[in-house]
Order: structure tokens, then C-alpha cells, then sequence
């Protein structure tokens, strides 16, 4: 990290967190983000979900909620980005304050509910954008939906043919109602009908299912099984928390789903279940807590063969894409992989 990087991070770091989010975004749009294209170790080289990417280390959805920054973000050094949520209508999510740092713990908590700019300026600006790479989408709900997976089928045929995979997201804390979709019955109607859309209008998108960390083991296995009848591509694993044990920060009593550091463990846990629930049959991207090369080294050993981070940005900034990836690297070798396919679930 540049001294001019660690100088504006300090900045953002003591700005309201939702006010220095999006002065992050339009800093990221006026080219003052670092710039990283490779090359890449060759050993990181992954085909996942059809895509050639030249290494495992993604964004996850929430940051770049309305596709404000895909260029820039994808140039920091990203393998792929995910953006979103996004619904069918605008919203505007939950009263603010509604997110807060955790600094002493590295975690944040937010309480967004959906916040975005509704499918139609989103489309707008997927359609701008000038670069290519692989962009998915996560699929929203509005929060006085009465059919939510005509909520989803709605974004899915519209966003569609502007992203390459999207993420059935029945996991976010913050609508009411909304993980209750991840109940078996509720579940597998929910994927067979977001699958028919995709089939019938957009059959080359990917699609994922997002789940809760705070899943009981026969809601994980339930979750497994569905994944697999159903059909769909992939799961990510996992959203944010409810829990809050062990922390420190005196923000730790807000509501809210909780990400960062005290995720790693849990979410990692719940990666790890599915992929032996699944038989490694199914691409897992580990989502979590991961904040270093050694947090997605340790996801890619539990089962998943992509990651993605987000609140480690807060705190570190866009240059630990490019520190997360050349440590990978240093690991896999050290462990005598060739590539990093092989590491996929090493540890179950």
C-alpha cells in the first residue's frame, strides 16, 4: 500500500462508514484506486463455472450495490464482481444509521435492507460499461414483494443478459421474511422457479444460491440436497451473521447482519459441510471473514473454489486483492500444488 492509499484510508476510516462507502465508490470512478492487471501466478489459474479466470479472489455483492464501479473495481486486481442486490423497484432500504465499524473486532454491521437504485439505472449501466470481465448479479426482493421469487425471476430476465452468473440471495438479514426461503419445500419451488426463467431466457448465466451462516446442520443438509435436485450451478456460503458472540466493539449490540473477521470460523464451518454434503459436485465460492491469503487459502481448502471479501476493504484497502493473491500463491506452491484445483478441499 502506497503512502497516498494509507493516507486515504485513514481519511475514510473516520467519516460516518455509509458516507465513506460512497465517497470510496466516486474515488474509484476518478481513477484514484491502484491499478492491477497481473501478471498472476500461473498456479492460480481457475476454471470455475465455465469461466477462465486468472485467479480465485472475487468482490462480493453489497459493495458496488447499483454497478456504480465495475471497471475500476475489476481493474484493482478482482477475478470477478459481483453487484447488487438489486430489485425490480428503487428502494430505499432501512433509516440510517444503518451501518457501523467494528474496528476493534475488524467487522462491520449493517442493516442496509436492500438499498439500491431499482433493475432499470443498474440495467443503464451494465449496458455503459466498457470493459469486459466476469460480472455477476445478486438478485433482490423488494421488501413489500408478495411473490419474492417473481421478484427475483422479474431482476434475473431483466439484468440477465448484461452478467454472466447470478446469486439467489435468500440470506440477507435485513428483510423480513426473506430467510425463511430457505426452508426446504419453500426453497426448491423457489430455485425450480428462478431456474425456469433462467432456462427460458437467459440459459448461459450461471446460477447461484446465497445462504445464512446461521443455519442449523439439517437446514444445511436440507440446503444441500435442494442445491443438488434442483439443478442450479453453485452456492455461496455464506452471508452475514446474527451472531455476536465474542466481540469487543461497543457497536457490537446493533442490529444488523455482522461480516469481517468474526465470520471466518463459522462460515468457513458451514463451506465445509456442504462441500462434503455435496461431494464436491457443486462450485462453492466461501464468502466470510476473509481478510488475508491465509483466510482464503483456508476457504479453498475447506471446499470452496472461489472467494470473495468485502469488509477486509474497509480496513485494509484495494491493495490487499493484490496481497491476498500473491500470498495464495506462495502457499499453494509451498504445499506442493501445481494449481489451485487441487487444493479444493484438501483439508475434508
Amino acid at each position: 500500500m502506497s503512502i497516498l492509499d494509507r493516507i486515504g484510508l485513514k481519511a475514510l476510516q473516520q467519516l460516518d462508514p455509509e458516507r465513506a462507502h460512497g465517497l470510496a465508490l466516486k474515488a474509484l470512478n476518478a481513477g484514484l484506486a491502484p491499478v492491477w492487471s497481473g501478471p498472476y501466478p500461473s498456479v492460480l489459474r481457475a476454471r470455475v463455472l465455465g469461466f477462465d479466470l486468472p485467479h480465485p479472489v472475487g468482490l462480493a455483492a453489497g459493495f458496488d450495490k447499483n454497478a456504480e464501479a465495475v471497471t475500476p473495481l475489476l481493474s484493482c486486481g478482482f477475478s470477478f464482481i459481483e453487484v447488487g442486490a438489486v430489485t425490480p423497484l428503487p428502494q430505499p432500504g432501512n433509516p440510517r444509521p444503518r451501518m457501523f465499524r467494528l474496528k476493534e473486532d475488524q467487522a462491520a454491521i449493517n442493516r442496509f435492507g436492500f438499498n439500491n437504485d431499482g433493475m432499470d439505472l443498474v440495467r443503464e449501466r451494465l449496458i455503459a460499461r466498457k470493459s469486459g470481465g466476469v460480472v455477476g448479479l445478486n438478485l433482490g426482493a423488494n421488501k413489500d414483494a408478495r411473490d419474492r421469487a417473481e421478484d427475483f425471476g422479474t431482476v434475473l430476465s431483466h439484468l440477465g443478459p448484461h452478467v454472466d452468473f447470478a446469486t439467489v440471495n435468500v440470506s440477507s438479514p435485513n428483510t423480513e421474511g426473506l430467510r425463511d426461503l430457505q426452508a426446504r419445500e419453500v426453497l426448491a419451488e423457489l430455485l425450480t422457479r428462478t431456474k425456469t426463467v433462467r432456462d427460458a431466457q437467459v440459459p448461459r448465466v450461471k446460477l447461484l444460491l446465497k445462504i445464512a451462516p446461521d443455519l442449523s446442520d439439517t437446514q444445511i443438509e436440507d440446503v444441500a440436497r435442494v442445491s443438488l435436485e434442483s439443478g442450479i450451478d453453485g452456492i455461496v456460503a455464506t452471508n452475514t451473521t446474527l451472531s455476536r458472540d465474542g466481540l469487543k466493539s461497543a457497536h457490537r449490540g446493533q442490529k444488523g447482519g455482522l461480516s469481517g473477521t468474526p465470520l471466518m470460523a463459522r462460515s468457513t464451518e458451514v463451506l465445509g459441510r456442504l462441500y462434503d454434503l455435496t461431494d464436491g459436485k457443486l462450485p462453492l465460492i466461501g464468502v466470510g471473514g476473509v481478510g488475508s491469503a491465509a483466510d482464503a487459502y483456508a476457504k479453498i481448502r475447506a471446499g470452496a473454489s472461489l472467494v470473495q471479501l468485502y469488509t477486509a476493504l474497509s480496513y485494509h484497502g484495494p491493495g490487499l486483492v493484490r496481497d491476498i493473491v500473491s500470498g495464495l500463491a506462495d502457499m499453494l506452491e509451498r504445499d506442493g500444488f501445481s494449481n489451485v484445483s487441487q487444493a479444493i478441499g484438501a483439508d475434508r
